[in-house]
C-alpha cells in the first residue's frame, strides 16, 4: 500500500514540475513529467526496500520522493532543447533531400 501512495506522490510532484518550470511545455506531453516522477521515486523506494530500508521509516520516503522530484524537474530542462536539436537537426536532413 506504501507503493502506492509513494507512487501517488512522486506523480504529483511530477505534476507540479510541469507548471513550476518555465519553458517550452508544446514540447512535451501533459503526462510525461508526472509519469518520470512517479516511476523514479517507485524504482527507488522498491531498490531501498531492497536494501534493507523498511517502509515505516522517514529516509525511504524523504530519498524516493527526493530523487522523483530531481527526475521530474530534469524533463522540463533536459528536453525542450534536445527535442528542438533533433527537429532542427531533421528539418535539415529532409530539405537536403528534396
Amino acid at each position: 500500500m506504501e507503493l502506492l501512495f509513494v507512487t501517488v506522490g512522486g506523480a504529483l510532484l511530477g505534476l507540479a514540475a510541469r507548471y513550476v518550470v518555465p519553458g517550452d511545455r508544446h514540447t512535451y506531453g501533459v503526462l510525461l513529467t508526472p509519469a518520470v516522477g512517479a516511476a523514479a521515486t517507485s524504482a527507488v523506494w522498491v531498490a531501498l526496500l531492497w536494501a534493507g530500508l523498511t517502509f515505516d521509516g522517514g529516509w525511504i520516503w524523504l530519498v524516493s520522493l527526493l530523487v522523483g522530484a530531481a527526475a521530474s524537474l530534469a524533463v522540463p530542462f533536459v528536453l525542450p532543447a534536445r527535442r528542438q536539436a533533433a527537429d532542427q537537426a531533421l528539418l535539415v536532413e529532409l530539405s537536403r533531400a528534396a
